[in-house]
């Protein structure tokens, strides 16, 4: 968590070696942000290929506008991934971790080629370097940020827990003004957790360094700020997106 202790405030020693293990352990954290970068990135870059070829096919609309099971299938199986992922990280190999985020990415493709059916190309073209830019500033406060972000973390996971609740109930009552609602509030919750990700992810390297953990925390991390992005994304694109 963001608030747990940094062992380089615990080392003991003298000036010299002090500065030595303080200048290995940054190059070591940079190192380790740039892998959880590099798996985000490509994770992104993944679903966006799967979704337009997959939109590009035919195959999405016939599938995803239509009837059938396969539709749900497509449309649940990322959340299996994320729940397999969330729950069982301790029991995965490093390997098995990796092979399930991109096996998750590319389902998360299949499940969003439908915004290629629904809205224009240059929208969602735009929408993205859009979040990608504000991520990208947000990431790297949440980075350099001296605050503790742990309490507002909490705040906003509690929030995403009632932005679904209310997504559902706007489901049957398909109120226009609420779904604005949503959308705005969705984009300002995944804002705040990306800040709150990044000092997290940041936070927890103190603690893996040295282990067999470091490969399954950058997998981890990696699949946090995905999900930050794509959410982000997803909500801004409800205000921004031009429909076909």
């Amino acid at each position: 968590m963001a608030n747990w202790s940094d062992p380089r405030t615990t080392a003991t020693g003298f000036g010299a070696s002090t500065g030595v293990r303080d200048a290995a352990f940054d190059a070591g954290l940079r190192s380790h942000m740039l892998s959880v970068y590099n798996y985000m990135s490509s994770g992104v870059l993944l679903t966006g290929i799967v979704a337009m070829l997959f939109a590009g096919s035919g195959m999405a609309a016939d599938i995803m506008m239509g009837p059938g099971l396969m539709k749900y299938l497509i449309i649940f199986s990322p959340l299996a991934f994320v729940m397999v992922m969330s729950f069982g990280i301790n029991r995965l190999s490093t390997g098995a971790a990796q092979a399930l985020f991109w096996g998750f990415a590319t389902v998360m493709g299949l499940s969003m080629s439908t915004i290629f059916l629904v809205y224009t190309g240059t929208s969602i073209a735009q929408t993205f370097f859009a979040t990608a830019a504000a991520f990208a500033g947000l990431s790297l406060f949440g980075y350099t940020t001296k605050k503790d972000l742990s309490g507002f973390g909490t705040f906003l996971i509690m929030g995403v827990v009632g932005l679904l609740v209310a997504m559902i109930i706007n489901i049957f009552l398909q109120s226009t003004v609420m779904d604005l609602a949503i959308s705005a509030i969705g984009v300002l919750i995944f804002a705040g957790l990306t800040a709150y990700d990044t000092q997290k992810i940041k936070s927890m390297y103190a603690h893996v360094a040295g282990t067999d953990m470091v490969g399954k925390v950058v997998i981890m991390g990696a699949l946090n700020l995905y999900l930050d992005f794509i959410n982000m994304f997803m909500f801004l694109l409800r205000f921004m997106g031009n429909r076909n």
